[in-house]
């Protein structure tokens, strides 16, 4: 057998044991469990980083303010059949949605008030979401709670496609009009507009399932 070989199921071992320890509260675990993952944490991140966010901030920077909130905040969070690898990737996500919000929060939003990817019409299944979608893709992670419909657009959001995802990060973080988004994702103009249009369609889908998220809905939160 390679030596690599032995190497990787090492660390496969090893990432199942901390695994276990971080289900138990530990907390030690947890901060043994991001340095183990730090190559791949770091290559998720420097994966989402936009070439205008790379001008103002470091794959490392994101990594490091990762680490200190995701160990601040060890005791709040159920790892109960979690995957904690997972659960730092959605927490890195938020915090590069931080950093765009900081350097450029202003701007985005006033290129979603200006340029509309659907019409408000009939047939445009998706259009209820998107003010909550753009919302939570500009709203600080701190916000993001049980209680705030953000959390809920965030879990469904994670649950579609990659390139969908991708697609509506373009759409509703940068604000890019669909014929960029296209030159991003080597699609067309028209399959980007149908990929957007179905990827709302089914965040939509299931949302409308979620009771939790319908009850904020219903009550304005």
């Amino acid at each position: 057998m390679p030596e690599n070989a032995d190497h990787q199921g090492g660390e496969y071992q090893d990432a199942n044991h901390l695994i276990e320890r971080i289900r138990q509260k530990d907390r030690d675990a947890l901060a043994e469990f991001i340095e183990l993952r730090r190559p791949q944490l770091l290559a998720f991140i420097d994966k989402r980083l936009s070439d205008q966010l790379r001008k103002k901030i470091e794959a490392s920077d994101i990594f490091q303010d990762l680490s200190m909130s995701c160990l601040g905040s060890f005791e709040s969070v159920d790892f109960e059949g979690r995957d904690p690898f997972r659960w730092l990737c959605q927490q890195a996500e938020r915090r590069i949605i931080d950093s765009h919000r900081h350097h450029f929060g202003a701007k985005k939003r006033a290129a979603n008030r200006e340029v509309g990817i659907h019409g408000a019409g009939p047939g445009n299944e998706g259009a209820g979401i998107e003010n909550d979608l753009a919302a939570s893709m500009t709203s600080p992670s701190a916000a993001f709670s049980r209680n705030q419909k953000e959390f809920f657009l965030a879990e469904a959001l994670e649950q579609l496609p990659d390139e969908a995802r991708e697609a509506l990060k373009l759409r509703y973080l940068q604000g890019m009009q669909s014929k960029e988004i296209a030159e991003q994702i080597g699609k067309s103009d028209a399959a980007t507009r149908v990929l957007l249009s179905r990827s709302l369609k089914r965040m939509q889908e299931m949302l409308s399932e979620n009771v939790a998220f319908q009850t904020l809905l219903a009550q304005n939160r």
